[in-house]
């Protein structure tokens, strides 16, 4: 087992520094520094991605003939590390780590010639049509329906929790073509026209006062047939596949070291660093480094072509749990410091941020005054992409046949 890099790996580090320095403007480290969610919005999303794809570091874990990079595990490894330590923004996951890895996998030629270069320009902003108010963590009881009316579908029904919904131009849905069998069967995967008639976005506050999910709703919406994704009916195979790719496709590990190392530094600096805060952190520092262990061995099954799997549950698990105990030590760091968030308004009244305000790893009062944003947009990690408690399900049913 080889646990030092290479020269190689080395110089390759020194490649990301350097990109890094040149290219990461302070001004997207600052908004990085102060998100509460982990979505950044369009225009910094979009604009990180925009320098990384001239760099041709866009979508890495991708097949190099739709625009991924022919990196070892090391080096994907070393580039997750090096753009949390240097505090980069992330990307949206809905296209490049979502349905791209979606439309690769189960995709026809023309859908992927078509979208996958979109996703990666940005023209195509994506959000994600799973979850409908009777169907979050039990999916297959979705009901949006899907009339089949020749070379199309009119798809009526509504979903909810539809992050950046509002922002989208495209959405991967989920629709009942079938209501005549088990749950699972008779689900289709389409990808619908946000602009298309028929569609209405409906904005969603969070408890921390911030827009970023929404309710969506559909009227009689025309979806070309030619937009289904994998087969007619079988869409559940599709929508399993693309979830292992939301519960594991992001790297906790890197970016909750990080968010450790920045707590004990504001802990020291505040002279509040108490034995029983370093025992906290210390604890934080290997479950991090233990999931970052597992992401790890994830990777290397992902360089051999194979997907993220029950890996993708545990980590799901382990990551948000996690980084909801960061947010409950950085509440109680902060101590005085701390205030009500206090959101913006719209014109109408009511209360709409895009982001606010973390303690994201930075030093003294100043990160700390609005981390109950953080907090508060936080307790959804354990509820989004599946909740833990049917993660733990799917885990002791996959690997311990209960």
């Amino acid at each position: 087992m080889q646990l030092t890099f290479s020269p190689e790996e080395e110089a390759f580090r020194q490649e990301v520094r350097d990109f890094l320095a040149n290219k990461l403007t302070p001004d997207l480290r600052r908004y990085a520094s102060r998100m509460t969610s982990v979505y950044a919005d369009k225009e910094t999303a979009l604009a990180w991605q925009a320098i990384l794809v001239e760099q041709g570091w866009a979508a890495p874990s991708w097949p190099v003939e739709y625009g991924g990079c022919d990196w070892s595990v090391a080096q994907h490894y070393i580039f997750d590390v090096e753009m949390a330590r240097a505090g980069a923004p992330p990307l949206s996951p809905m296209g490049i780590g979502m349905c791209g890895p979606a439309l690769i996998g189960h995709g026809s030629k023309e859908q992927k010639d078509d979208y996958l270069p979109r996703i990666l320009s940005g023209e195509d902003f994506w959000c994600q049509g799973y979850s409908e108010p009777h169907a979050g963590s039990d999916l297959a009881a979705l009901t949006m329906s899907a009339e089949d009316d020749g070379d199309a579908f009119i798809c009526s029904g509504s979903k909810i929790w539809t992050t950046h919904a509002h922002e989208a131009n495209m959405m991967f849905c989920l629709v009942r073509t079938d209501a005549t069998g088990k749950p699972q069967t008779g689900i289709t995967f389409v990808l619908i026209d946000m602009n298309a008639p028929g569609v209405t976005v409906d904005l969603i506050i969070m408890l921390s006062g911030e827009h970023i999910q929404n309710a969506v709703f559909f009227d009689n919406v025309r979806v070309p047939k030619a937009n289904v994704v994998g087969e007619i009916d079988k869409g559940w195979t599709v929508a399993k596949y693309l979830l292992e790719f939301e519960r594991g496709g992001s790297s906790y590990g890197p970016r909750l070291l990080q968010r450790i190392s920045g707590l004990r530094r504001t802990a020291h600096a505040l002279e509040r660093m108490t034995p029983d805060l370093d025992a906290h952190l210390t604890q934080a520092e290997i479950d991090a480094s233990t999931l970052e262990a597992a992401e790890l061995m994830m990777m290397a099954d992902l360089a051999g072509g194979g997907t993220p799997g029950l890996k993708a549950s545990m980590m799901k698990v382990r990551g948000t749990e996690l980084s909801q105990r960061l947010t409950e030590i950085g509440l109680d760091l902060s101590g005085l410091h701390v205030q009500p968030f206090q959101p913006e308004h719209t014109e109408t009244g009511g209360p709409v941020v895009t982001s606010a305000p973390s303690n994201q790893g930075l030093v003294g009062p100043e990160g700390l005054v609005t981390v109950s944003a953080k907090y508060l947009n936080d307790r959804a990690g354990s509820i989004y992409a599946g909740s833990n408690e049917i993660q733990r399900n799917i885990l002791s049913k996959g690997l311990l046949g209960l």
